[in-house]
């Protein structure tokens, strides 16, 4: 098998781990902000178990940490609300929803990052907000799960580009580290307060918990990590980025599969998802074309 071959089968196999992460999600019994504290926290001792083996991690300033922990602050916070919306609705739904995160980044990138806004980027997300209008309106079951669904998918809009500012001269193992431990910062806290409030005991998992838990961590996390450095050293990151949308068909099928999730869903979801899927697409064409000029004038 040739390098580049080999490149993109670890790619694909980080896009399918990643769309694991919702139908595991949906099979461990605790809710979102308990299930993204432990992921969090087993992946943080397992980097610093890395850690005593590899290289130490690049030194970084006081302020870059405390940059890092809040992006990981960010992260933490789009993953309870992508677990809820599953545990509010289902995998297809809280994938639909994620899926429209690409599209958010389009829309928000020019106000955070003070680029110019392109009519065409505002056409696309009017076109995902209908397929979005249209599973909200008809499948009512599902409203709260697509709500908190939509404000995953804007976190992770808000994270990609904060992180792609942020992260530019940073080696991979030192962000994972610092943002992962900002997670558990800031769900510990959260949990902690909630608990005095409430008065309620801390949630420990049950013991299929603790290993889907494992896998989410390990597998789903630290090793899907390992396979897109991997794979990055032999493709371009635009390759990658389009590679990654295939995660919410994966974890859809899956959920089809496992789940019998189809059932769940009437004809109002297949045209939205189609709509969706639709921006996507134009979406993909888009960067190719732009991406296909630029190595046309490259080469010129």
């Amino acid at each position: 098998m040739s390098t580049f071959k080999k490149a993109l089968l670890q790619l694909h196999l980080f896009v399918f781990l990643a769309g694991l992460t919702g139908p595991i999600g949906y099979m461990i019994q605790l809710n979102g902000l308990v299930l993204v504290f432990y992921r969090m926290s087993i992946t943080v001792l397992a980097l610093l178990v890395i850690g005593l083996f590899a290289k130490p991690s690049q030194q970084v300033s006081f302020s870059t940490k405390i940059t890092l922990l809040g992006i990981g602050s960010i992260i933490a916070l789009h993953w309870v609300c992508f677990y809820a919306s599953i545990k509010l609705a289902n995998v297809s739904i809280a994938l639909v929803c994620f899926s429209c995160t690409s599209l958010f980044t389009s829309l928000l990138e020019p106000v955070i990052s003070s680029k110019k806004m392109e009519w065409k980027n505002l056409l696309l997300g009017a076109l995902s907000l209908l397929g979005i209008l249209l599973i909200f309106h008809f499948d009512i079951q599902f409203r709260t799960g697509i709500l908190v669904g939509l404000l995953s998918a804007f976190l992770a809009a808000i994270f990609s580009i904060i992180n792609k500012n942020v992260t530019q001269n940073i080696d991979t193992f030192t962000i994972q580290f610092y943002e992962m431990l900002g997670g558990v910062i800031i769900l510990s806290t959260i949990i902690l307060i909630y608990n005095l409030y409430s008065h309620t005991s801390f949630i420990w998992p049950q013991k299929m918990d603790w290993f889907w838990l494992t896998i989410l961590a390990l597998v789903c996390t630290v090793g899907s990590n390992h396979l897109m450095l991997s794979a990055l050293k032999h493709i371009s990151a635009f390759t990658l980025n389009v590679t990654l949308n295939m995660e919410p068909v994966y974890g859809i099928l899956l959920a089809f599969v496992f789940f019998k999730e189809q059932k769940q869903l009437g004809i109002s979801f297949y045209i939205g998802f189609s709509l969706i899927a639709l921006s996507v697409l134009i979406q993909m064409y888009r960067i190719t074309q732009q991406q296909r000029k630029s190595n046309t004038l490259a080469t010129h």
